[in-house]
């Protein structure tokens, strides 16, 4: 070895340099890295959202214009004829029998009503615009009982325009108790007269540009007078609750 030279081992505290007269490095320093990419990524959610709300708020500009444009009426929806196809009634009438045996004169206690009548409605459209039925429900009652119900299937009607809609409703021997049962014999028997009352809701939507506008509901109440030995309708009043959102 030659003899200018100095072995170097390091010490066990790993400071040779001094020991040796070396100068010793600097230490060496970490610093944590910049979030540069995380930023970038915050950056871009917020300009999506920005554009967002941007576009869906003129979008909701827009549509509030054509529908201000537009001035939209409520549909109309009227019951035009109502037929009665069949009306039944059957009773049953147990006798009964006082303390001494002598039977006391039947009086129903129940009484059975089977109905079927046809129901046609007129949809009238005085819009610019189509305007889109759901799915509507009628149900026929007497005296607060329902008794029975027709659906029609939701359809689109166009602007300007008047399109009929028919319904059947249909009542299998639906029992009534005593006094009912009662009632609607003495108004079959005496008056010949049956009063019941179709009742439903009608929704529909106001079609821009293939959006539809809030759900409106149009409510129908339609008492008719039904003749058992007519068959046939002898007095129909409807009234019509307007418009509901």
């Amino acid at each position: 070895m030659p003899p200018h030279a100095r072995e170097m081992r390091p010490t066990p505290n790993g400071d040779y340099h001094r020991r040796h007269g070396l100068s010793a490095a600097p230490p060496l320093a970490f610093y944590p890295r910049s979030s540069s990419s995380s930023a970038s990524f915050k950056g871009c959610c917020c300009c999506l959202f920005l554009l967002s709300s941007f576009l869906l708020l003129l979008v909701l500009a827009v549509f509030l214009i054509i529908f201000l444009a537009v001035k939209p009426e409520k549909p109309q929806f009227d019951l035009q004829q109502v037929g009665v196809q069949y009306m039944g009634i059957s009773t049953s009438n147990p006798s009964s029998f006082d303390g001494t045996g002598t039977a006391v004169s039947p009086s129903p206690t129940t009484a059975s009503l089977s109905l079927t009548i046809h129901l046609l409605f007129t949809a009238v459209n005085p819009n610019k615009v189509g305007i889109k039925y759901g799915e509507s429900r009628f149900t026929v009652m007497y005296r607060g009982i329902p008794l029975g119900e027709a659906s029609v299937p939701g359809f689109y009607q166009e602007a300007h325009s008047t399109r009929n809609v028919e319904a059947t409703i249909a009542v299998d021997r639906a029992n009534l108790m005593q006094a009912d049962a009662a009632d609607l014999i003495r108004d079959a028997s005496l008056s010949d007269r049956v009063q019941l009352r179709v009742l439903g809701d009608v929704g529909a939507k106001i079609r821009v540009l293939d959006f539809d506008s809030p759900g409106v509901q149009v409510s129908v109440d339609c008492a008719i007078v039904i003749s058992p030995r007519k068959q046939s309708i002898t007095d129909k009043q409807c009234g019509f609750d307007g418009l509901s959102v």
